[in-house]
């Protein structure tokens, strides 16, 4: 376990290794979990912008998801999370011409439509962020057998977990607690 500015860090996330494979998963974990993607809490205005931005490129059910239970939802465990469509795909999901699920709003966030990318918990995937009122945990958490794909070109790319989601550490965390945690990878601390 590795600890920085309070963070509680699992040690694979720098140890294992790990490089999507939409080729192989298809997107697979904007249809597959327990709920839809969590969100932070100043993410919640994000949502509902970027949904004023998209709602014309949304599927029909995800249109009327949305006007059932709102741009975003309650779920007991996760808080604050995306609506699903009858516990699948996420509603901000969509399928590309080689059948790849992918977010409209990240597609909205190339297209210079949007300021905000996705919801960090997409971002981070597969590191599961764990808050209490004592400490935040992150912990690496890929899905065994949608990911294994992943897995296996994370070995044979040789990029660890970490430098995988490099981008997302340092939007959530900072540069500084990038920088540290590739320092203590790397063992020069």
């Amino acid at each position: 376990m590795i600890i920085i500015d309070d963070i509680l860090i699992s040690d694979e996330i720098i140890q294992d290794e790990f490089v999507c494979d939409l080729s192989s998963c298809k997107g697979g974990c904007c249809v597959d979990g327990d709920a839809g993607a969590p969100l932070e809490k100043d993410e919640l205005k994000k949502i509902k912008a970027a949904y004023k931005v998209i709602e014309h490129e949304l599927s029909d059910e995800a249109k009327a998801e949305i006007k059932r239970v709102g741009a975003y939802t309650t779920e007991e465990y996760f808080g604050y999370v995306t609506p699903a469509i009858n516990g699948g795909i996420c509603v901000y999901g969509y399928q590309d011409e080689q059948g790849v699920v992918k977010c409209l709003i990240e597609k909205a966030y190339y297209e210079g439509r949007t300021d905000f990318k996705k919801p960090i918990s997409c971002h981070l995937f597969p590191i599961r962020v764990t808050k209490n009122e004592n400490f935040m945990a992150l912990n690496y958490e890929p899905r065994e057998s949608l990911c294994s794909a992943a897995c296996s070109l994370g070995e044979k790319l040789k990029v660890k977990v970490y430098e995988f989601l490099k981008e997302p550490l340092i939007r959530k965390y900072g540069e500084g607690f990038y920088n540290a945690l590739d320092t203590i990878a790397k063992g020069n601390y």
